[in-house]
């Protein structure tokens, strides 16, 4: 073997590593749960091994909603603001109405839903109009979590 064989070899190691980490860059990158066909919408995320924040955004980038996944929610529902009811990853949810400090026009909805492996979705849904706001709860009750990876507790 001559040097400049020996020195690419510590060089292909590099490249196989960084093969390897995008390999499991594009598993995690699929993460999020599953969206309707139809649903025109795309997946943003990001968090790391004990939690993961997907952003189902529109074409121009807009949230039509959000969820976390993870082993435990801060999310504390309170029995006063119950509102809609529906079924998110074949569970009966209760939505409960939430604000935003800076827009108390906005329309918004919060629920929580446990799922399996011991893990936790924290769902919201954010808007201005009462039949978005409906358009996308169902969406989210359409939702797959099957294939989601189980995440770690702190």
């Amino acid at each position: 073997m001559n040097t400049t064989t020996r020195r690419l070899l510590p060089l292909s190691g590099c490249v196989l590593a960084l093969v390897f980490a995008a390999a499991a860059h594009a598993q995690s990158m699929n993460a999020c749960p599953q969206l309707p066909a139809d649903s025109g919408l795309s997946w943003e995320q990001r968090g790391n091994d004990a939690f993961l924040i997907c952003s189902a955004v529109t074409n121009d980038g807009t949230e039509a909603f959000g969820l976390s996944l993870s082993a435990d929610s801060a999310f504390q529902p309170r029995r006063g603001n119950r509102e809609e009811r529906g079924v998110v990853a074949g569970k009966d949810v209760r939505w409960y109405r939430a604000e935003v400090g800076a827009q108390p026009d906005m329309l918004v909805r919060e629920t929580l839903v446990e799922l399996e492996r011991d893990r936790v979705a924290h769902i919201w849904v954010r808007t201005q109009s009462r039949e978005l706001l409906n358009s996308r709860m169902g969406l989210v009750e359409r939702l797959e979590f099957d294939g989601a990876p189980q995440l770690t507790s702190n």
